[in-house]
């Protein structure tokens, strides 16, 4: 099935336009050549496009409608998967995913925003916006893991945390405000991995972890472009400048020690082959695991204060001098 193309994905939409007029055409050695030939310089041109992203086109490609979502990968990197529900509180969110199963042949649990792969479970998911009850699910299953000593993957994918009047009523910010305190202190591993959108405090609510991942054209960041765009400018049309402005790419945040490290994606972003992204994330979610383990749980929980205590430290400029000048 053909994936859709990006906006700036022009010249590679082209080619991929005359291979499907060539593949409609009866076979012929000629027309097998060209097609071999097209596909190979479709690759060329990914290669070179997505060496060279501006940071709104990140954001575009952490939104493909195509890009993997959680549950994508746990079909794929887990066995024995089953479902846990409920935050014993309201209700079950359907925008965060929990549940236990099997990593390598060793008992994990799994948390995650799940948006959603076709309108209707977009619409099921509520596009990955959580509410309360999300957070407080998420929180019950992450203290369950602490009291079987299993270790926690964590999948980043939304927007932002549901803003709507009732998710406010039932305490948003205060669901939240407990999860980041409790991650921070739960005596088991914790491996987190941004693998779309990581937006607000949405975000933030899930991601306390011993180790940060990001996938490559993932995008992690205090609030989406546009929004930042509006608060700032009071103009959404401006969101290009804003994505610029927030240092929302992977390469930024490692920097700015932000996240621990960048997980390569397959040529053209996640979306082009589901299979390689799920090896690539497989490799380094199994890496860092098997060394966050392998600490006593003493040096883990100290090692994990002093890495989001020292966030904005010793020249972390978190501030770019766009922001900073409307700021002041």
């Amino acid at each position: 099935m053909a994936v859709d193309t990006l906006e700036f994905e022009e010249p590679v939409a082209i080619l991929l336009k005359e291979i499907q007029a060539l593949r409609l055409m009866p076979a012929t050695p000629d027309r097998t050549t060209t097609i071999v030939r097209l596909e190979n310089r479709v690759q060329e041109l990914r290669a070179e496009l997505f060496t060279h992203l501006t940071p709104w086109q990140r954001v575009l490609v952490a939104r493909h409608a195509d890009r993997p979502v959680m549950l994508d990968y746990v079909a794929r990197l887990f066995t024995g998967f089953t479902e846990l529900h409920g935050d014993r509180r309201f209700a079950d969110d359907k925008a965060i995913v929990t549940g236990m199963a099997h990593f390598h042949g060793e008992p994990v649990f799994i948390v995650g925003h799940q948006k959603g792969s076709d309108t209707k479970q977009k619409i099921y998911r509520n596009f990955g916006y959580a509410k309360p009850e999300g957070y407080r699910k998420a929180l019950r299953i992450m203290q369950m893991a602490e009291k079987f000593k299993r270790p926690v993957i964590v999948f980043v994918d939304t927007p932002a945390a549901y803003p709507g009047v009732e998710s406010e009523e039932r305490g948003v910010a205060e669901a939240i405000a407990l999860n980041l305190r409790e991650m921070a202190l739960l005596d088991t591993s914790i491996v987190v991995i941004v693998c779309g959108e990581g937006g607000s405090g949405g975000a933030l609510g899930l991601a306390i972890g011993d180790r940060v991942l990001m996938q490559e054209f993932a995008v992690y960041s205090v609030i989406p472009p546009e929004g930042c765009a509006a608060i700032l400018w009071r103009d959404s049309a401006r969101k290009v400048e804003a994505a610029g402005a927030l240092k929302i790419t992977a390469p930024d945040l490692l920097a700015m020690s932000i996240i621990d490290e960048i997980v390569p994606e397959p040529v053209g972003g996640a979306h082009q082959d589901h299979a390689l992204a799920t090896a690539l994330i497989d490799e380094a979610i199994a890496r860092h695991l098997a060394e966050v383990s392998a600490m006593s749980s003493a040096d883990r929980l100290e090692r994990r204060y002093q890495k989001f205590r020292s966030m904005g430290r010793e020249g972390h400029a978190f501030v770019s001098a766009p922001l900073a000048a409307v700021a002041e």
